[in-house]
């Protein structure tokens, strides 16, 4: 279908990253969970039952998890990946999607991807719920984005 050359930019990838741990049932789960035992613990020390340690200890509870999600994991995973700072090619073709750089290729058959999501900069391309490929939207030139999307959406879900 389409060949395009792309590389990634670092602040579109790093929330791409956010967004994908945010959507993250797990991760959405915690962090309810952590904003409530927030917003107990206020409750609680506005009634004086209990000291201002515990309201101090959630709320940085709160705030250790929102910097670990926001800035921390997002930047690990960034450096600790060489194909983000490749200049890729990729390839759709009806039986299977192409990764090429200067160090060699990877092919996988439409079978491999479980789901297809799509943010305002990529196209995630999963595997299971923690292993994915995203790809810039950019990447492709503007006249064909939909059918590209339109091709995505039938091969993968």
């Amino acid at each position: 279908m389409t060949s395009s050359f792309f590389t990634y930019n670092k602040s579109k990838v790093l929330q791409a990253l956010r967004y994908h741990f945010i959507t993250r049932k797990e991760i959405k789960f915690m962090v309810i969970l952590v904003n409530l035992f927030a917003i107990v613990a206020a409750c609680f020390y506005y009634l004086k039952k209990v000291s201002a340690f515990v309201f101090l200890g959630s709320s940085l509870l709160w705030f250790c998890l929102m910097i670990s999600f926001w800035y921390i994991l997002p930047n690990i995973i960034y450096r600790k990946s060489k194909t983000f700072k490749d200049r890729l090619k990729v390839t759709l073709n009806p039986q299977q999607l192409s990764i090429e750089n200067k160090y060699g290729s990877r092919s996988w058959p439409w079978q491999a991807f479980s789901t297809m999501i799509e943010s305002p900069y990529f196209f995630y391309l999963y595997f299971n719920s923690r292993s994915f490929f995203i790809i810039p939207k950019d990447a492709f030139d503007i006249n064909i984005l939909s059918e590209v999307r339109k091709f995505l959406k039938e091969k993968i879900n």
